[in-house]
């Protein structure tokens, strides 16, 4: 199965920090973003993952690629630990496929489909993190029950806050489980027909990159993936899986990219200590 990492946004909302560097290159600790995104991929059995790449992003080819000169460079300073780390992130299993123009996500999924072929796929979205990796599991777990449907991951957010996402309507199998029967995007607070909004995972059938290859611009002028889900509804069935609080982080923004970083790093014994001592000497 591929994975499909859409990256050709400009990370405006970053600048000037993204003016040569891409926002997918941000570190959360030791790592850039993207790099979280392609291990968790390939943690829930994708074979390939396809970063949809823009202009100007040499950055994420570069992290991607075997550096030797470097590894080299560092073992002979006997950095043996870093060496393997930088020889890791360049033996992953990462292809690229340009995206010319910025035509919204579900223009960046099709641009995927020649690799994709006539089987399922994942999308991840390059700014949501899943450190645990336990998401894309539960995904392809419900999706192999339910006969090969689509499956995509949800949170719940405030209710006062529905406005701002693309938001599920269905019905509760279970505990984490939902069946989708509808797909509303950006609802008023009092139309919202649930609290749980679509959080940046996908497990899609191909019959998704057919329709998206018809698929008329809507919001923005853009292709949007969400049309094409809510055409894929009239003829397959969708699932969406509960993602807890603790477990899925979103970078898209500096608050939340510097929260996620904070959190994470709480998590870790050789930054927590540190990171209590420096909120303490501050405060």
């Amino acid at each position: 199965m591929k994975a499909i990492i859409p990256a050709a946004g400009l990370g405006t909302r970053f600048l000037p920090a993204t003016k040569a560097q891409r926002k997918e290159m941000l570190p959360v600790l030791d790592r850039p973003v993207i790099q979280y995104v392609v291990e968790e991929a390939l943690a829930a059995d994708a074979d390939e993952v396809i970063i949809i790449n823009g202009s100007r992003k040499v950055a994420l080819v570069e992290h991607f690629s075997p550096s030797p000169d470097l590894s080299e460079f560092l073992i002979s300073k006997g950095k043996k630990m870093l060496a393997d780390a930088v020889n890791h992130a360049g033996d992953l299993p990462v292809s690229f496929v340009d995206q010319d123009r910025p035509l919204g996500l579900g223009h960046a999924v099709h641009c995927a489909a020649a690799k994709t072929g006539k089987e399922p796929f994942y999308v991840l979205l390059g700014d949501v993190l899943v450190p645990d990796n336990q998401v894309l599991r539960r995904m392809l777990e419900v999706h192999k029950r339910y006969n090969g449907a689509s499956v995509i991951a949800v949170i719940k957010v405030p209710r006062e806050q529905v406005s701002r996402f693309g938001i599920i309507a269905g019905s509760q199998l279970r505990e984490g489980l939902w069946k989708v029967n509808d797909l509303v995007e950006k609802p008023a607070v009092e139309n919202a027909p649930s609290e749980y909004a679509i959080f940046g995972r996908y497990l899609l059938t191909p019959t998704v990159m057919e329709l998206l290859a018809h698929t008329a611009p809507g919001a923005g002028g853009e292709i949007q993936l969400t049309d094409a889900l809510k055409t894929l509804l009239t003829t397959e069935e969708m699932y969406a899986v509960a993602v807890d609080a603790d477990e899925g982080f979103d970078t898209g923004t500096i608050e939340t990219w510097l929260e996620t970083n904070v959190r994470l790093a709480m998590r870790k014994p050789e930054f927590a200590q540190m990171l209590k001592d420096a909120i303490t000497s501050v405060g």
